[in-house]
């Protein structure tokens, strides 16, 4: 029913259209001969109206057919831009010359057919009334809604003058669904201040950003500087965090090119926008040959590092993606997203826990992968901190049974996730992940498999991390809770840290423990107060901070290496090799063993029992 409305209603305009050219065609040759004869229209000659009549249904009908071959009656012309203003002029200018060719090829025993002035006057015209009825009705269609929608509005601030500020004014003007009106433009070209765009002004520089955003009551600011380095982005939001307001922005130049650049595609603002500094790139394409081809496992797949493993993965041909987590939820998006953007991949997406010695080996058996990843673990430290043995049995009896089935079934490399936590660790959850990394670096000399770890710090976004919380806490009116006003952590975006973690497994050898270049240290304290900011609110005011002190197991800065290890180079600057610590292999195989059978006893004591595998390890309360 719907469609028979709307071709109805088609054929309506079109109708209306076919009606009104023909009437433009009649006022363009009558208007053509009155300014030809200065508005007297008792000096036009009689046989020029004579021949007008006698020549209007040849004009006529050359005009919609040429109308009809320059789509002047299928367009949509709420919608209309300078592609159908260009259609309009050619196909009039086309319509003229033709009708010009026809009168004076039908009408040469006429001495002057027609003044030589009246064609040309009768293009203009022509073009001007045409003009009048694809587009004045859109003109009258913004005026209603400028009145009619002026107080819903938000004043918006754009900043940026450049294509995508243009994109982003011409489509909220034109909209009738995006209730916002551009009430300035910020640029810092000092040539463009004072020009307009789409009729809005550019009312200055950055410095008046704060200046103008309370002057014209701006609601929400748009960053639309997609080809910005990430410096002047931050520099940027420094500014604009202060005025309160909404804040999002033109994600990047890739949209800009492909003609994305919308409403629809702004993103909101995050922490993330000011770490300052350009998002790490890692040249996958020259490095990542080891895993097309190949069999790939990822344990612990359905995770925030674990499924960006897998999604980094399969963008370079794996001959199968095996994923691997006792967590069904997160087993399933990440296996409907890989199917979804790669439908040729090889996967099998498998619901075990690595602390099931047959089942690993089962799934080994059957798989046979060239490579693992193993990125299962439990990674809370407050909450392994009251489930200690947990920590034990997940982390490192997990690792060592997967580490077992790989020693078994031959795998190529073996590439363990560790944290800076285990680096002198104060929490359970650290010491367990120390212990991992001892299990690696013993397999790897009784082994055919290449063993190696990666550590690094926290990652922005993860399952766990501040951030989350934050934006909860801010959602719901704060507090927002930091642990210490001294509290820092190194960051990176997921996508970042597990490019590097891809990269390093290119370059192992077997035995090392890579370590991550996580940039610049960031206080807690500051990612609460900049998220409030972008938020919209003012910290301690709206929102208030409040110091909870720090969590069992929790320290005021993490470390890379352990004072024993030293600092190798790669080919990247961002990876660096710690040097394996000598220890007593039989020794440490033995309290494994003696740690395995003791854990399952459910004991009080285990922080003493890992404490003797783990000397660095001390404990906090």
């Amino acid at each position: 029913m719907s469609t028979l409305i709307n071709n109805k209603m088609l054929w309506v305009r079109r109708v209306f259209f076919i009606c009104y050219d023909i009437c433009a065609v009649l006022a363009s040759s009558f208007l053509a001969l009155l300014v030809r004869f200065d508005f007297h229209m008792t000096r036009i000659p009689v046989h020029y109206y004579e021949l007008a009549w006698e020549v209007f249904p040849v004009e006529v009908a050359i005009t919609l057919i040429v109308f009809w071959a320059f789509r002047l009656y299928s367009s949509l012309w709420i919608y209309a831009g300078a592609t159908e203003l260009m259609y309009l002029v050619i196909g009039c200018v086309t319509n003229t010359v033709i009708n010009t060719c026809a009168i004076y090829f039908t009408h040469r025993e006429l001495a002057v057919p027609m003044p030589r002035s009246y064609y040309v006057l009768f293009g203009i015209f022509l073009i001007c009334i045409v003009f009048v009825s694809r587009y004045g009705y859109r003109a009258f269609r913004s005026m209603i809604n400028l009145r009619t929608d002026a107080k819903s509005r938000q004043n918006v601030m754009i900043i940026g003058a450049g294509d995508a500020g243009n994109a982003l004014i011409k489509e909220i003007n034109n909209s009738r669904y995006v209730k916002l009106n551009v009430a300035c433009v910020i640029d810092d070209s000092t040539e463009k201040v004072g020009s307009y765009i789409h009729g809005v002004r550019i009312a200055g520089t950055r410095k008046d950003i704060i200046r103008l955003a309370k002057e014209m009551k701006i609601a929400e600011i748009i960053i639309a500087m997609p080809s910005a380095k990430a410096s002047e982005i931050k520099a940027i939001l420094d500014i604009c965090k202060e005025t309160g307001c909404e804040l999002r922005r033109v994600p990047g130049m890739y949209q800009l090119i492909n003609g994305e650049v919308s409403i629809s595609k702004l993103k909101e603002v995050d922490v993330n926008d000011l770490l300052g500094r350009e998002p790490i790139e890692v040249d996958l394409s020259s490095i990542m040959e080891y895993v097309s081809g190949k069999v790939v496992m990822v344990t612990g797949g359905g995770g925030s590092i674990g499924s960006e493993l897998c999604r980094q993965i399969a963008a370079h041909r794996p001959k199968q993606l095996v994923i691997v987590d006792i967590y069904e939820n997160n087993i399933y998006n990440i296996q409907q997203e890989l199917l979804h953007n790669f439908p040729d991949l090889n996967l099998a997406a498998l619901i075990a826990s690595v602390r099931n010695t047959l089942r690993m080996d089962k799934i080994f058996e059957t798989y046979r992968p060239d490579i693992v990843y193993h990125a299962a673990a439990h990674k809370h430290v407050p909450l392994m901190e009251t489930s200690p043995n947990e920590a034990v049995k997940n982390n490192v009896l997990g690792t060592w049974k997967v580490v077992q089935a790989s020693d078994k079934w031959n795998v190529k490399r073996f590439v363990m996730i560790s944290t800076d936590k285990a680096v002198n660790p104060t929490n359970i959850m650290g010491a367990t992940k120390r212990i991992c990394e001892m299990i690696i670096q013993t397999y790897n000399k009784r082994s055919e498999t290449e063993f190696v770890a990666v550590r690094f710090g926290n990652v922005l976004g993860s399952n766990g991390s501040v951030i989350p919380l934050f934006k909860k806490q801010i959602a719901e009116g704060g507090p927002v809770t930091v642990t210490h006003p001294d509290i820092i952590r190194y960051f990176m975006t997921i996508p970042e840290a597990v490019s590097l973690v891809l990269q390093a497994g290119a370059y192992a050898k077997g035995g090392e423990i890579f370590v991550l270049d996580m940039g610049e240290p960031v206080k807690i304290v500051d990612l609460a107060r900049n998220l409030i900011l972008l938020s919209g609110h003012r910290p301690n005011e709206d929102i208030m901070i409040t110091f909870t002190g720090l969590r069992p197991g929790e320290k005021l800065y993490e470390e890379m290496l352990m004072k024993e290890e030293g600092i190798q180079d790669t080919a990247n600057k961002l990876i660096h090799i710690g040097k394996p610590i000598e220890m007593d292999d039989e020794k440490f195989m033995k309290q494994l063993a003696e740690l395995r059978d003791y854990v399952v006893e459910e004991p009080e004591d285990i922080r003493e029992w890992v404490k003797r595998i783990v000397p660095t390890f001390v404990p906090k309360d």
